[in-house]
């Protein structure tokens, strides 16, 4: 066997790390060995994984998260044995839900000052993955919604698990989707399509994102008898968009629903296949030239970042100024509200505000979701 090859530095290398320390809770950082197209292990070269790690509360990011995303990519970005940077959430549920609610329902939540400090930060992430200086790869282990959907669109690649759900959550839940929704959406979908999913905040498949181009390869996640299959429940949806806005809850429908859940019931979630094709997305950029690929894709990346940064700092305000109304209202409801009840009674608030009701009285109180 070939001793490993070593490459002893030719310079004495400046740190341009800004801080010595990135470490934050429930972000995990870490370096993999990089492989070439058949799988063998490159000496001295790696692949910066930059982990979320809040199962509980299904990735979503606090405000100490999005310090160590950013210290991370900066990190990595720095690195110079690093070849791409992988983001992913833990487990295999989600990859991201978006801003942590219970963060935002018991601290930002009538607090506008606070919120728009820490909106800075949030900005100052997505500008930072809109700026890394190696390639960004989304690995998306499980749900991407909201400013999960967000931080994700600004990476330069998504690679789903097929098992993965997409979408947004800002009207439904207090917000708008202005963390980057409306500015990447319509450039990678198209303006109706980036519409309906912005507004109506509809979840959609990873077989239906890979279909809108927002994923460059999806791969199967769901383990029955020890083979892979596809997706059962897309089956559901294609039956679905076929019969069920003729006849809804069609037999034939609900017929796939019933063995869709069934089979997911039956099997298991191994991401195995997953982590293979981000691998693979991996070893193709380390046969290229570096300097070239940083500049193809930091010239591909100008149109995103371009509305980005034409809307950021008028978004950031906005947004910090809705906590005092809709945002306070919509977060304590997802937090507060029962398991199956998180959203508060929109035809009432609609009622009252025609009426002339201000939000300084009563009304966040009388719109909440009751419990029991």
């Amino acid at each position: 066997m070939n001793a490993p090859v070593s490459f002893p530095p030719m310079l004495d290398f400046k740190n341009h790390d800004i801080v010595d320390d990135i470490s934050k809770p429930q972000v995990r950082y870490e370096k993999k060995p990089a492989k070439r197209p058949d799988g063998t292990v490159v000496p001295g070269l790696y692949n910066a994984w930059i982990t979320l790690d809040n199962q509980a509360q299904y990735n979503s990011y606090t405000t100490d998260m999005v310090k160590g995303v950013i210290l991370a990519l900066r990190a990595a970005s720095n690195a110079r044995d690093v070849n791409c940077i992988v983001l992913t959430g833990a487990g295999d549920k989600a990859f991201c839900t978006g801003g942590n609610t219970k963060e935002y329902a018991e601290y930002y939540a009538g607090q506008p000052q606070e919120y728009r400090q820490y909106l800075r930060l949030f900005n100052d992430m997505v500008t930072a993955l809109l700026l890394a200086d190696k390639p960004v790869i989304c690995r998306v282990n499980g749900m991407r919604i909201g400013g999960g959907q967000e931080i994700g669109m600004a990476c330069d690649f998504s690679v789903a698990s097929d098992l993965a759900r997409f979408g947004q959550a800002g009207p439904k839940h207090g917000s708008a989707p202005i963390g980057g929704a409306t500015d990447f959406l319509p450039l990678m979908v198209g303006a109706e399509r980036a519409m309906a999913a912005c507004v109506l905040c509809e979840p959609f498949s990873a077989h239906q994102a890979y279909d809108m181009g927002i994923l460059t390869d999806i791969a199967p996640a769901l383990k029955v008898d020890g083979k892979f299959v596809a997706n059962p429940m897309v089956e559901t949806q294609r039956l679905f968009d076929e019969y069920g806005r003729k006849v809804y809850g069609s037999a034939k429908t609900g017929e796939a629903a019933k063995e869709g859940k069934a089979l997911m019931a039956r099997g298991t979630v191994d991401l195995s296949a997953l982590d293979e094709k981000v691998e693979a997305l991996c070893a193709k950029m380390l046969l290229t030239f570096p300097e070239c690929t940083l500049k193809t894709v930091e010239e591909l990346r100008k149109p995103k970042l371009a509305m980005w940064d034409r809307n950021k700092e008028s978004s950031r305000a906005w947004l910090a100024l809705n906590m005092m109304t809709e945002a306070r209202a919509g977060f304590t409801a997802f937090n507060d509200g029962p398991k199956d009840d998180r959203e508060v009674d929109f035809v009432l608030l609609r009622q009252k505000l025609a009426a002339g009701q201000s939000w300084l009285d009563k009304l966040h109180d009388q719109i909440q979701p009751k419990k029991g």
